[in-house]
């Protein structure tokens, strides 16, 4: 009897300690949202989106490394991702992004400039209600102070935030982490729970001019 009872504390605490462990480990999960999972070459439920013309958009590996490739020329298409995210839960985006060059002589607030070699946004659907879409646009600014907001100049839906600026780091992996949430309320001054998709583009189409970047894995995390 004694015996059987020291085999039961055992399996007990076995499985208690599995349990912690399958916490712990769906808690770690839930912390991290991978959305693109370039690094492991997948582009899993990633879809194009044309304006003008295409960009053209590849998986490509450097020096071990994978990423997503992206050149423009005169064109604007994008891929987009349909994933709902709790921004209560999982605020802050990350990302790491390069280009070989920013465009240049460019007025961003006007439609004949509202080229970016890149950009990362993220979009809150408004359903049947398709005017309260909302967008906001992490750009790689031509000119535009890191940080600095402002109007997109074709419709009010949507908002641009420069993130880096011009040439200074051309050729160079640069990693961010913003907070969405925050973001989002002081761009639109309203408070958000969810976006929907994300989108990543680079294009060229209103200034013709050309581009190339390149987008490290997305995702979003609690902190």
């Amino acid at each position: 009897m004694k015996n059987s009872t020291y085999k039961l504390a055992f399996l007990l605490s076995g499985f208690l300690l599995l349990s912690l462990i399958c916490f712990f480990s769906q808690a770690v999960a839930d912390s991290k949202i991978v959305v693109g999972n370039f690094s492991q070459n997948d582009m899993s439920d990633w879809k194009p989106h044309n304006f003008q013309g295409s960009t053209h958009y590849t998986l490509t590996k450097e020096n071990k490394r994978s990423f997503l490739k992206a050149v423009s020329q005169s064109a604007a298409s994008g891929l987009i991702k349909k994933q709902q995210i709790d921004l209560q839960k999982t605020p802050y985006l990350n990302w790491q992004w390069k280009v070989e060059s920013a465009l240049y002589r460019l007025t961003e607030t006007f439609k004949n400039g509202d080229d970016f070699a890149a950009r990362i946004y993220v979009v809150s659907d408004g359903g049947v209600f398709f005017w309260n879409t909302l967008a906001l646009n992490y750009v790689w600014s031509s000119g535009q102070k890191s940080n600095t907001v402002w109007d997109n100049p074709f419709t009010a839906n949507a908002k641009m935030m420069a993130i880096e600026s011009g040439n200074e780091f051309k050729g160079q992996w640069r990693s961010e982490k913003r907070n969405v949430l925050a973001d989002l309320r002081s761009a639109f001054g309203k408070d958000f729970r969810f976006i929907d998709a994300i989108a990543i583009m680079t294009d060229t189409d209103n200034s013709g001019q050309s581009a190339t970047a390149y987008y490290g894995d997305i995702y979003f995390t609690d902190k």
